[in-house]
């Protein structure tokens, strides 16, 4: 990933990065033999056979020539799969830590300025008073309905065996256990684990937004009403003051949902006992949504932290619309 292409990505850290999947597949690799095995480098020919668990089995196998059972009865897909829900699982923690934190500037700013009364508009036009708190409201009501769907997210690994069939459940029990996942029947070719994800994870974005979206209309010089605190600047025009984050959280909320989209069309197109093609399209995908989501969450914390009202602006712009009404 890169801040070059997408501002801001450094706030997701090692969330779902090259070092973090393979991290993840040693761990399942070690929960299934019961014992830690050391993680080898990044310098896998994952091109040749299609997915990243072929060439890094064989130097697993080369490093500890004496572990028995390595990916004994595990097939690709039960390894990589698993792994994405160990990174899921971190990429929610953290969006849920972001959201947390909106939620709470939320709170002072409801506490703080709540009572000031605006105007409320509707189709782009003034419609009847509201106060700043009715806005505030309804942003935090978005926010809430994404963390409690975050939060009913299930981790299921995955340990069907080469077909899907013939996983040896004793073992497969035992690596769900050690990782702290849930022990289900084989989901090769059902991936509702992971579309769930997905929606979650795009509705967070959409809440993220839907306030950005207000910022940027009541931040322009016109309205007045909001500003960021901390306002970017420009290569050309240096009196500007842009609503950077608003800007940045806005474009996570328009790409996401594609992004949910080829989950559900992957899910669409599963095929067999294993999908070929769709089950590849995933990775990269989940991978994005989740950086993308846990960025956005991030920028909407400070956006709120450090949002600036100016309630004297709000009255004046609600006495005009008064009295043109």
């Amino acid at each position: 990933m890169s801040d070059v292409f997408w501002p801001g990505d450094a706030r997701a850290g090692a969330l779902f990065t090259d070092e973090a999947f393979v991290a993840a597949m040693v761990a399942v690799e070690s929960a299934w033999v019961g014992t830690t095995l050391d993680v080898p480098g990044l310098d896998l020919d994952t091109e040749s056979g299609g997915n990243p668990v072929i060439p890094l089995v064989e130097c697993l196998q080369k490093a500890h020539p004496d572990v028995e059972g390595l990916h004994d009865g595990l097939t690709s897909q039960d390894v990589l799969d698993t792994a994405l829900v160990l990174m899921l699982g971190d990429a929610v923690s953290a969006v849920r830590r972001h959201v947390a934190d909106a939620l709470a500037a939320l709170e002072v700013l409801a506490s703080e300025q709540g009572q000031a009364p605006m105007t409320g508009r509707t189709l782009t036009q003034p419609a009847l008073p509201i106060s700043f708190g009715d806005k505030v409201g309804s942003w935090r009501g978005g926010l809430a309905e994404a963390d409690r769907d975050l939060g009913a997210l299930t981790y299921p690994a995955q340990a069907g065996g080469p077909v899907g069939t013939d996983s040896d459940s004793r073992l497969a029990q035992q690596m769900a256990q050690r990782l702290g996942l849930d022990d289900v029947p084989a989901w090769h070719t059902m991936r509702r684990p992971l579309t769930r994800a997905g929606d979650a994870l795009v509705a967070t974005t959409d809440a993220c937004g839907r306030i950005a979206r207000d910022v940027l209309v009541l931040s322009r010089p016109e309205l007045g009403e909001l500003s960021e605190g901390h306002g970017g600047g420009s290569s050309s025009m240096p009196h500007k003051s842009n609503p950077v984050l608003s800007v940045l959280v806005r474009r996570a909320a328009l790409t996401t949902p594609a992004l949910g989209a080829t989950l559900h069309l992957c899910a669409a197109d599963q095929v067999d006992e294993r999908a070929d093609g769709a089950w590849h399209a995933e990775w990269e995908t989940l991978r994005l949504l989740a950086r993308r989501t846990a960025v956005a969450t991030s920028q909407t914390a400070d956006l709120l932290r450090d949002l600036r009202v100016h309630p004297e602006r709000m009255a004046a712009n609600l006495a005009a619309a008064e009295e043109a009404r």
